[in-house]
């Protein structure tokens, strides 16, 4: 008799074919309500279960690590970052944790291309225009943006998102610069190494984010470096709201000094900084970085190739703790 099929239980509502391979192979509880849990829940809801299939909006404390039951071996994040879930406190308690690189590469790429170009020709206040049936027709100087080909492109976190960007800019014209310690490799496009930040700043008519949150991250885009930025310069961010210091790219963006953002992450979400949306150089979207089916699948059933792994036996191929 074979033994029986790990139980698992899975924290929000995943695309239905991860759902169906996560019922065939595990005996998986389901979130269809999409509720996000409470600390509760994770008490509740953990019982008796091997693992946990968690995503990015589940905030993993070392409280709520703590106080799972001794059942539970290891939690599968639904995400590429895993700044949500308390690494030290799981290894403290001998959880083993994994998240979801490499899947959601291209699709985070596009959205930061699409907040790229659509900040540069205002293309939120243009479908505002016309939303509102106010547009009274074309005329010479109506909502001028600002040309990309030919601009200057800095990338801060030349990873595999950020090449990707890289890649997509270069098709347009764009010359790339990044900043990093050590040279990296570019396939696909040239790029000019920057080894410190008073070279790097200068050349960023545009500028694209794509770093961790961590202690050393966090706010890194502040007030000093903001103003080191060529007049005009338009800052993209999509990897984590808290990289930025909100009220120094708030306080650019009213002042002039930056022409423009493009946010698909913020601080606190789904909450956010109302200045963002008063303000009409801003093009903004609600974290639909790795939004297509595809990605999403890919990213379930990446979580779930991991669990698998787990529960064979084998090392997760994507454990970060």
């Amino acid at each position: 008799m074979p033994p029986p099929r790990p139980s698992l239980a899975i924290t929000r509502h995943l695309p239905g074919p991860v759902e169906a391979r996560a019922q065939k192979d595990y005996r998986a509880s389901l979130n269809t309500s999409d509720q996000p849990w409470t600390p509760g829940d994770w008490v509740d809801r953990t019982r008796n279960v091997d693992g946990v299939l968690c995503t990015v909006t589940d905030s993993v404390t070392a409280e709520i690590i703590d106080a799972l039951p001794a059942s539970v071996r290891i939690l599968a994040t639904f995400s590429v970052g895993y700044n949500h879930v308390d690494v030290a406190a799981a290894a403290r308690r001998g959880v083993v944790v994994t998240n979801t690189p490499d899947v959601l590469t291209e699709a985070t790429a596009d959205i930061a291309m699409l907040l790229l170009l659509g900040t540069a020709r205002r293309a939120s206040e243009g479908e505002a225009l016309m939303r509102a049936r106010q547009w009274r027709g074309w005329t010479p100087t109506q909502m001028l943006g600002t040309h990309v080909t030919g601009k200057a492109l800095g990338i801060l976190g030349l990873g595999r998102i950020g090449s990707a960007v890289a890649r997509r800019a270069a098709a347009f014209g764009m010359t790339i610069h990044y900043l990093s310690r050590e040279p990296k490799p570019t396939v696909g496009f040239t790029a000019v190494h920057h080894a410190t930040e008073a070279t790097f700043w200068p050349q960023c008519q545009f500028l694209s984010l794509h770093l961790p949150t961590n202690q050393e991250t966090r706010g890194f885009l502040n007030t000093a470096r903001i103003a080191q930025l060529p007049r005009g310069a338009i800052v993209v961010n999509t990897a984590r709201g808290e990289i930025v210091d909100d009220d120094a790219l708030i306080a650019a963006l009213r002042s002039g000094h930056l022409g423009g953002a493009g946010l698909d992450v913020y601080t606190g979400e789904p909450n956010f900084r109302a200045e963002y949306a008063a303000l009409s150089n801003t093009f903004l979207l609600p974290h639909l970085g790795s939004a297509t089916f595809e990605t999403r699948c890919a990213m379930g059933f990446r979580a779930l190739d991991n669990l698998d792994a787990f529960f064979a036996g084998r090392a997760p191929p994507d454990r970060v703790a």
